[in-house]
C-alpha cells in the first residue's frame, strides 16, 4: 500500500479546519494536522506578494490523490491552490497501514 504527504496552503485557519475535517468526513484523509503562523513571499500575476497562510498536511493512500485535489481545488478560496504531495517512501509500518486503513 502506497501512501503520501499532501501540503496544502489555506488563507486562514477556518479554512483549514474545513479543509480538512472535508477530506477526513469524506475518507480521502486519514489524519489532517493544521500549522497556523505561516508567512508566504510569492510571485502572483506578475507582482510580488506577500501572505499570512495556514499551511494544512494530510496523509493518505496515493491512489486517492487525484480525487482529493479535485475536491480541495473545489472547496479551495483560492483561483489556484497549492496542492502538492510527497511519496511516503518508508515509516512505522502500523501507522502507514492505519492511513490505509482509514481511507477509502
Amino acid at each position: 500500500m502506497s501512501c503520501s504527504l499532501v501540503y496544502i496552503t489555506t488563507p486562514d485557519l477556518a479554512c483549514a479546519e474545513g479543509l480538512g475535517a472535508m477530506l477526513v468526513e469524506q475518507r480521502l484523509a486519514a489524519c489532517a494536522n493544521i500549522l497556523p503562523g505561516m508567512r508566504s513571499i510569492y510571485r502572483w500575476q506578475g507582482a510580488i506578494e506577500r501572505a499570512d497562510e495556514v499551511v494544512l498536511l494530510v496523509k493518505t493512500k496515493t491512489s486517492l490523490l487525484e480525487t482529493l485535489t479535485a475536491a480541495v481545488v473545489a472547496a479551495h478560496p483560492y483561483e489556484t491552490p497549492c496542492v502538492v504531495s510527497w511519496p511516503l517512501t518508508s515509516g512505522h509500518p502500523d501507522f502507514l497501514k492505519w492511513i490505509a486503513d482509514e481511507t477509502a
